[in-house]
C-alpha cells in the first residue's frame, strides 16, 4: 500500500490538520486492508498479532545484491583477496539483483532457500506477484545452478535445503485462487513446473548415492538434530576408519513429497489440453511409488535390511551403511526419535479421479491401472482407496495404521506433543539420553528445549526439542490430507492416554491453535516472551509481539533470532486454520 500525499499540504507546518487528515485515511485504509485479510472471528489480540506478523515480513524485503565472481575476483583498484576467499567458488554464474524476503532483515540478512518458501506462502495474502516472483527468482538460470541445484543460503550455496519449492508454488496458487477467484494462474504453475523438473533431476541423480532410492542430503535445514553431524560424515570416518553413508528418513520423504507435489501440479495443467501433463503426471507417481517403497523396504527387496521403519517402535529412523571392507555392509538404525521420522507422514495426496478434466483422468487412470497391474507389490503399499473399485486412492508412505502407531507417539506429551506444538525430538530422550556406539565411537543426544549445548553443525540454532513453525505447519497440513480421505470416524486418542479420541481434522486445529496460543496474552502474560518481565510487564512493550526463530519445548518462550524471522509468521495461516 503505497502513501499519497496530497499536492496542497502545506510542507512548512508537517503537523497541521492536512497531514493529520491524510494519515487518518491511511489509518482508516489500512485497518481495513487487515480487517479483510484476517478471519472475522479474530478477537483485537489475535488481530494485533497477525497484523505485527504481516507488517515483520514487509519490512524482512530487502535488495539484495551479490555476484560471486566479483566477490571472489575482488575491487580491481585494490589489493587482491586473501586466498582463503573461497566461499561459492563453484558458483561464478550466480548474480543477484533482485528485492528478496529475508528471514531477518537484522540477524538474518540474506536469503535461504527453504525460509524463502515458507515466507512467499505468508506473503501471498498480501502480494500474490510478489510471492511468486520469489519462487521463480531462485529457480532462474542465474541462481540456480547449471546441473540444476537451488542455492541453499549466501554463505554455503552447495549446502542442501529440503525441495518445497513446488509445494510453496502450489499453496500460492491456492491463495491466490481464494483471493481472486477463477481457475487459478496456471502460468505461474506452468513455469515452477519446467524448473522444478530440472531440480527434481538434480535431486535424483546427485542424493541418492546407491540408486535405491533413499536419499541423503545432509542437514537439511535441520541444524544439530542428529545424534551425528549429518553435513560431516568424513569426520566420523576418519575416527573409525570406515567409509558411511546415510540414508536420511527426512531426505527420503522430502523426495516423496516432491514427487508428489509435481504430480498435483502435473494434474491441474492436463486439463488445459495439453495430455503430456497426464504423462507426466504419471511419471511422478512411480517415482513417488518406488520411494515409499524403498523407505518401506518391503521383502520382496534384496536391500531389506536397509528399511527405515522400525516395527518394533512404530516409528521411521535414519540408517548408517558401514562399509567394513571386505565384508558384507553393516546397516545401523540411528533410533533417535525425532521429526526426521515425523516428516515420513508430510508425503500424501488424495487423488481423487473424478474431479480431473475427463481426458486427463482417462489417461492417467489407463496408465495407472497399466503400472498396478505390472507392480502391484509397489502400488498396493503405497496407495489406500476409499472402495475396491473406488475413485478416490489416497497416496502415501502409510497405511491407516501405521499411522496410527507413529501419531501415538507424536501425541504422547511425555514425547512430542508441548503444550505449544510439536517438539522436534522426543522428550522421552531428555533422561535418559539416546545413546549409541559405532566402533568405539560412542554417540549421545539428549531432548533439549532450549539452546543446543552441542557445537554440532548449526550451533545453537538447536533442533534437538524446540518447537519450529515450519515443520509444524507442515504436520498439520499433513493432518488435514489424511482428514479428508479417511474422515470423521478416523480418530485418534488425543493426547495419548488420555481416554479422549478426535479426528484428524478436529486435531489439525487443536494445533494450530497451541501454536498461536505461544503469542496470546493470557492471564496477563504472552509465553513467547518467557521470564522476560519487561516484555510481560511494561505497558509499552507487552504488546510488541516478536517473531522468533523457535521455541521453547516445554513453554513455549522465543528463542534464537528475534526480528521476524520469516517462517514464524505462518502463524497468520494458522490462525485461519484454527477455527
Amino acid at each position: 500500500m503505497r502513501l499519497r500525499l496530497s499536492s496542497d499540504l502545506n510542507l512548512e507546518e508537517p503537523f497541521g490538520a492536512a497531514w493529520d487528515e491524510t494519515f487518518q485515511t491511511r489509518i482508516h485504509e489500512t485497518d481495513a486492508f487487515y480487517n479483510e485479510i484476517g478471519p472475522a472471528e479474530l478477537s483485537a489480540d489475535q488481530r494485533a498479532i497477525q497484523r505485527q506478523a504481516y507488517a515483520g515480513m514487509l519490512w524482512s524485503k530487502q535488495f539484495y545484491h551479490y555476484v560471486v565472481k566479483d566477490w571472489l575476483d575482488g575491487d580491481p583498484a585494490q589489493p587482491p583477496p586473501p586466498p582463503e576467499r573461497s566461499r561459492n567458488r563453484t558458483w561464478t554464474h550466480f548474480y543477484a539483483n533482485h528485492i528478496l524476503s529475508m528471514p531477518d532483515a537484522w540477524e538474518y540478512p540474506w536469503f535461504a532457500a527453504w525460509d524463502l518458501c515458507f515466507q512467499s506462502v505468508v506473503i501471498a495474502r498480501l502480494d500474490p506477484r510478489f510471492a511468486k516472483n520469489q519462487l521463480l527468482i531462485l529457480a532462474r538460470e542465474w541462481y540456480m545452478s547449471p546441473a540444476g541445484a537451488v542455492p541453499a543460503y549466501e554463505w554455503a550455496f552447495d549446502d542442501v535445503n529440503p525441495p518445497l519449492h513446488a509445494w510453496a508454488a502450489l499453496r500460492i496458487f491456492e491463495i491466490e485462487k481464494e483471493i481472486s477467484g477463477g481457475d487459478g494462474d496456471l502460468d505461474f504453475l506452468a513455469d515452477i513446473f519446467r524448473y522444478c523438473m530440472i531440480y527434481f533431476a538434480w535431486w535424483t541423480n546427485r542424493k541418492d548415492a546407491d540408486g535405491n532410492d533413499l536419499f541423503s542430503g545432509g542437514f537439511l535445514g535441520l541444524d544439530n538434530i542428529s545424534v551425528i553431524d549429518r553435513s560431516h560424515l568424513k569426520d566420523l570416518e576418519n575416527r573409525i576408519g570406515r567409509s558411511l553413508e546415510l540414508h536420511q528418513a527426512d531426505g527420503t520423504s522430502w523426495m516423496g513429497l516432491f514427487s508428489l507435489n509435481l504430480m498435483e501440479i502435473a494434474i491441474k495443467l492436463s486439463g488445459r489440453g495439453q495430455p503430456e501433463y497426464a504423462r507426466m503426471a504419471n511419471k511422478f507417481l512411480q517415482h513417488f511409488v518406488f520411494i515409499a517403497d524403498a523407505i518401506n523396504a518391503l521383502e520382496h527387496r534384496t536391500d531389506s535390511e536397509v528399511s527405515l521403519w522400525n516395527e518394533n517402535d512404530g516409528f521411521y529412523y535414519d540408517v548408517l551403511k558401514i562399509n567394513s571392507g571386505g565384508t558384507p555392509n553393516e546397516y545401523v538404525q540411528l533410533q533417535l526419535r525425532s521429526l526426521v521420522g515425523i516428516i515420513a507422514l508430510f508425503p500424501v495426496l488424495m487423488l481423487n479421479l473424478t474431479t480431473i478434466e475427463k481426458g486427463a483422468a482417462n489417461e492417467l487412470q489407463e496408465r495407472i491401472d497399466w503400472f498396478v497391474s505390472k507392480h502391484p507389490e509397489l502400488f498396493n503399499q503405497a496407495t489406500t482407496r476409499n472402495a475396491p473399485d473406488g475413485d478416490q486412492h489416497l497416496l502415501t508412505f502409510v497405511k491407516p495404521d501405521r499411522l496410527k502407531r507413529i501419531l501415538a507417539r507424536v501425541f504422547d506429551e511425555s514425547e512430542f506433543l508441548s503444550p505449544h506444538g510439536i517438539r522436534s525430538v522426543s522428550r522421552a530422550h531428555y533422561n535418559p539420553p539416546y545413546s549409541i556406539s559405532i566402533y568405539g565411537e560412542q554417540l549421545t543426544e539428549q531432548y533439549e528445549p532450549a539452546e543446543s549445548s552441542v557445537g554440532l553443525f548449526g550451533g545453537n540454532s538447536n533442533w534437538r526439542g524446540p518447537i519450529w513453525f515450519p515443520i509444524n505447519f507442515l504436520f498439520i497440513d499433513t493432518l488435514r490430507h489424511y482428514h479428508a480421505f479417511l474422515g470423521d470416524d478416523f480418530t485418534i486418542e488425543y493426547p495419548t492416554g488420555s481416554g479422549e479420541h478426535k479426528h484428524l481434522g478436529e486435531i489439525a486445529v487443536e494445533l494450530s491453535r497451541r501454536l498461536v496460543s505461544i503469542f496470546e496474552k493470557r492471564d496477563g502474560k504472552r509465553p513467547v516472551f518467557g521470564g522476560n518481565t519487561v516484555f510481560q510487564q511494561d505497558p509499552y512493550w507487552q504488546d510488541l509481539v516478536l517473531f522468533y526463530e523457535y521455541f521453547h519445548g516445554d513453554n513455549g518462550a522465543g528463542i534464537g533470532a528475534s526480528h521476524q524471522t520469516g517462517w514464524t509468521g505462518l502463524v497468520t495461516e494458522l490462525m485461519r486454520a484454527s477455527g
